[in-house]
């Protein structure tokens, strides 16, 4: 009787992560390999990356992909079936599905990343210590970009248009920066790791990544504290918007800028400050799969 193994793809923006992994009678990953996006060099080498590294794991593994899933920066449109909304633009526009296919000779199975993160903490990880079947959950993903994933009865929910937990492109001011969507002030403009890190170097003229400055916060950096203060109040402006709208049992905190433990604290209390209701049960999660996430959601696809 052969293993039962789940083949995912996580493609970001500047890597390309796969993994081969069972989840019965425990959850073990096989292989786990990298290899660079380089979405410079365009659409059709980003897909023969992905092959690539599916054939590596193939080889590491000695077990063959029968099909794949993967999570994919932006959505699929419903009527084209072709991406939309993505940030890693040159995949924008083109059917990733069929031409994964027809390059792999095997099915495959598209899904927002932030859609495999959150699918993949409520099957498997972080939820599963509640040790019930939760009606919402709602997974963030706060890194170079901000993104959201909406599992509903332990249902990934995508939504009419395919944009469903898109919070990242909602305005969250009057004015602020050009998004890259073409819009101003979006959600993304605000808190995520670039832009963070933007406002940190406007008032400092020092460049750092956004661990960095947390660390300065810490020792009571006064451009740092600005900084993190900033972040901790358009966060909770954001997130009480979704509470507002969809209520959800549980909130996951993925990527890097998810890491920051305010976020959990002081974070928490400033979208209660924001919300419609005075009280405020929702649960902060810390993902319990790591960046693993990405790939075992895909692979549950």
């Amino acid at each position: 009787m052969g293993i039962n193994a789940f083949y995912g793809i996580d493609l970001g923006g500047t890597k390309i992560e796969g993994a081969v992994f069972t989840v019965e009678p425990k959850i073990e990953i096989l292989a786990r390999l990298r290899l660079p996006t380089e979405k410079e060099k365009g659409y059709e080498h980003i897909l023969n990356q992905i092959r690539t590294l599916v054939r590596n794991l193939e080889k590491k593994t000695k077990i063959s992909a029968h099909k794949i899933g993967v999570g994919t920066p932006g959505t699929i449109d419903r009527e084209s079936g072709n991406i939309k909304n993505s940030n890693t633009q040159c995949l924008i526009g083109n059917p990733m599905d069929k031409d994964l296919e027809h390059l792999l000779n095997i099915p495959v199975k598209l899904a927002n990343d932030a859609n495999c993160f959150a699918y993949a903490e409520t099957l498997l990880g972080s939820v599963q210590a509640y040790k019930k079947e939760p009606e919402c959950v709602f997974g963030i993903i706060m890194g170079t970009g901000v993104g959201g994933g909406v599992v509903v009865h332990n249902k990934i929910l995508n939504g009419l248009h395919g944009i469903a937990g898109e919070w990242g492109h909602n305005p969250l001011a009057d004015d602020g920066d050009l998004c890259y969507c073409g819009r101003k002030a979006c959600v993304e403009t605000f808190i995520s790791g670039p832009a963070t890190e933007k406002y940190y170097q406007a008032l400092s003229n020092e460049k750092l990544n956004s661990t960095e400055i947390y660390k300065k916060y810490l020792s009571e950096d006064e451009h740092a504290i600005k900084t993190i203060n900033r972040l901790i109040h358009y966060f909770g402006k954001a997130v009480a918007n979704i509470v507002n709208i969809i209520d959800p049992e549980f909130i996951i905190l993925g990527g890097g800028l998810g890491n920051l433990d305010i976020l959990y604290t002081l974070g928490r209390e400033e979208v209660k400050s924001h919300l419609f209701n005075k009280d405020f049960n929702t649960k902060f999660l810390k993902p319990k799969l790591g960046d693993s996430a990405g790939v075992f959601g895909a692979g549950l696809l």
